[in-house]
């Protein structure tokens, strides 16, 4: 076996608010040196050899996973004027195919021709990596605007295609932001859509006509407010575009009249610190869900001429947590949570109760459609739970049943009956009671416990739901308990659950996934040697924290695109993303914000002390979470830690912060995680689909 790679040290001081940091692999962040380059391609091999032995176990684990791809995977048709729209993906393809039919009714879907929109297997290549985030239709059906990407930053390009014809139109836009970016004016004569600065933020709002040269394009309104981001959105009636100015604590929108696209643009409320607001169109009125003297946000209501004349339509309840404003001509839907659960509640209209949607599982998560018909009588509403796949409902509108459209496939034998998923409540050092969600197979713990994956993420508001996946199957098939801890952090249990895992508060983050791990032990569903810790990203840094301060309670540890190095990377402004983020993680150029980051920062609390097995990522070209933070966090561990056990970087050199594309990539991405986490949990080799 090959010694792993051992980074050379050269003496870098960061010295501010009369503290002296000590940063011998500061060198690494510079990405034109040679030897950084080969430093990464030596990880590279490195990883190679290590994983080499588990190559039986990691193509068994990979082929037990492709044995769960159904042979064909179909959207539920959408309807959208004459066509219904839907996309599918076909057993041996990496990506999807979008497709349509002309049908007067689902009813005759079946009779109707298909009609290629955009085939992704085509769009590819032979190229590596491609990502496309963003599909809008004109309004005539007659062409699409999608967004493109070849290298896995955030800088994508528009392209525009005839879908009668197949041809690409001359219109080539680049440097526009990865998702929320582009929209069609109702007329099809002109695109709207962002560019990113420098930093690869969401800057500026540019109006294009069909058929001139982007160089002509008339910019509308910039963000020069660093700690902002700019997103649009159409209205689901598709008469205005919104455009959002956005932080994690404010927010400030502004509305265009699509059929007016060289109107000026109309202030709705003027940003006022640590106000969000959300806004809809509904008839003759706009919506407006606010947090404003209400943590949980409220709904409210103004005439389109006067935005000003507010009346409440739904009050806050602390217990309610409102997220999301769905309008239709027949019915409103709201998106929201409860007890820890996602919700969707029906108002029939302005004069009735809310409803809310009742489901027959104790544990799910349910959501609407987005991009759906604003005059459709039905409503697509999909649920899914750990046990049960992702369920398609169509809602009337008009007597408001549900029936089922569509259960997804499920390759190979699966009977739900043989597994088991349950609420757990751990208690945080506060007292505080903190949710997890588990699934494993009945017999799991008929022979004491049992080998255990904790997953957890628990940063900006995003939530941890219990969705069901088809891969998980084998894991589950050989013992191991699955199990993820809805951290402070998160929103799962309303807003005030986000805002105690944020900034002075984000130690929360840390210690309730200790705690969820100690209550697991306590249980008896595992030991210390039989666990593992997965988290990526925001989710890398909660476990790479974890380490440091308990990694005694794992076997290993997996930190995937992990953000590691948060003093460092909060202090430079030139990073993509840095600014946006002071308000989640707070602005070290405070004393107070600084020593409090630099109390869990992973990379300036790395110890001479054992650490568990580490199976880290990255992607050279990630603009989320720069490669050299994991890169210059293995060096110190590798340099500091005391044990024996293995430490693997892997630097994917084509991609970014999602890794590579398409489906059986993933998966084999996925299946080499599991073999090195199955390996050193002691799991056997043999892996049955």
């Amino acid at each position: 076996m090959m010694q792993p790679p051992i980074a050379k040290r050269i003496p870098y001081t960061h010295e501010l608010h009369g503290d002296v940091r000590e940063d011998d692999y500061y060198w690494l962040k510079d990405r034109d040196n040679p030897e950084v380059i080969d430093y990464l391609e030596d990880e590279n091999r490195y990883y190679d050899e290590v994983m080499r032995p588990l190559e039986k176990l990691t193509e068994q684990i990979y082929e037990s996973m492709v044995n769960r791809v159904p042979d064909m995977e179909e959207q539920v048709p959408v309807q959208h004027g004459p066509f219904f729209y839907y996309s599918r993906l076909e057993k041996n393809k990496q990506y999807p195919i979008y497709a349509r039919k002309k049908a007067t009714s689902r009813a005759f879907l079946s009779e109707a021709k298909e009609e290629i929109v955009l085939d992704l297997n085509e769009l590819s290549g032979e190229d590596d990596y491609l990502s496309v985030t963003v599909q809008r239709r004109s309004n005539d059906h007659k062409r699409l605007a999608y967004l493109e990407n070849r290298d896995g930053t955030d800088r994508y390009t528009i392209h525009i295609k005839d879908i009668e014809t197949g041809a690409l139109l001359p219109d080539q836009i680049p440097n526009v932001y990865i998702y929320s970016s582009v929209e069609w004016s109702r007329s099809g004569e002109y695109i709207f859509y962002i560019t990113v600065d420098e930093n690869q933020r969401p800057y500026q709002l540019w109006r294009h006509r069909l058929g001139t040269e982007s160089a002509e394009d008339e910019l509308i309104y910039e963000e020069k407010d660093t700690t902002y981001t700019l997103f649009i959105a159409k209205s689901q009636s598709g008469k205005f575009i919104f455009v959002y100015s956005h932080s994690k604590t404010t927010s400030e929108i502004r509305l265009l009249d699509a059929d007016s696209p060289l109107s000026p643009l109309q202030l709705i409320d003027e940003r006022r610190n640590g106000v969000l607001y959300d806004v809809e169109h509904w008839g003759d009125e706009l919506l407006i869900l606010t947090n404003e003297g209400a943590l949980n946000f409220e709904l409210l209501s103004c005439p389109l001429d006067h935005f000003q004349s507010r009346e409440k339509v739904i009050e806050h309840r602390e217990d309610r947590y409102l997220q999301g404003m769905y309008p239709f001509r027949d019915g409103l839907l709201l998106f929201g949570r409860e007890n820890g659960l996602t919700q969707i509640y029906i108002l029939r209209n302005r004069r009735s109760e809310l409803e809310k949607l009742q489901w027959n599982e104790p544990l799910y998560t349910v959501s609407v459609l987005s991009n759906q018909s604003y005059e459709s009588t039905e409503v697509l509403i999909q649920f899914e739970s750990l046990l049960t796949p992702k369920t398609t409902f169509g809602l009337n509108l008009l007597t408001w049943n549900k029936q089922c459209l569509q259960v997804a496939p499920v390759s190979g034998e699966y009977d739900s009956s043989h597994y088991y998923q349950e609420q757990l409540w751990a208690t945080a050092e506060d007292g505080v009671k903190v949710p997890m969600i588990a699934v494993y197979r009945k017999d799991a713990l008929d022979h004491g416990p049992a080998p255990l994956i904790l997953y957890g993420y628990g940063s900006y508001g995003a939530n941890s739901d219990p969705r069901f996946s088809p891969y998980n199957i084998p894991l589950l098939d050989k013992g191991v308990i699955l199990v993820t801890a809805q951290v402070r952090g998160g929103s799962e249990m309303g807003r005030g659950w986000y805002e105690d895992g944020k900034m002075q508060y984000k130690r929360n983050t840390f210690t309730d996934f200790i705690a969820a791990a100690n209550h697991l032990i306590e249980v008896g569903y595992t030991t210390p040697s039989q666990m593992a810790a997965r988290g990526g990203s925001a989710g890398g840094l909660l476990v790479g924290a974890v380490a440091n301060l308990a990694g005694e309670l794992f076997k290993v540890i997996v930190p995937a695109v992990p953000f590691v190095d948060v003093v460092t990377t909060m202090l430079d402004e030139t990073i993509p993303l840095t600014t946006l983020e002071w308000d989640e993680w707070g602005d070290p150029r405070k004393s107070e914000d600084y020593f409090y980051m630099k109390s869990y920062s992973p990379y300036d609390n790395v110890e001479a002390k054992d650490y568990p097995h580490l199976f880290i990522t990255t992607g050279l070209n990630d603009p989320r979470v720069g490669y050299w933070e994991p890169a210059k966090w293995i060096a110190r561990l590798r340099a500091m830690k005391t044990d024996d056990n293995i430490i693997v970087l892997k630097t994917n050199m084509g991609a970014g912060h999602f890794g590579k594309s398409g489906r059986f990539n993933h998966l084999k991405e996925s299946a080499e995680c599991y073999a090195f986490v199955l390996d050193k949990l002691g799991v056997s080799v043999e892996v049955t689909n």
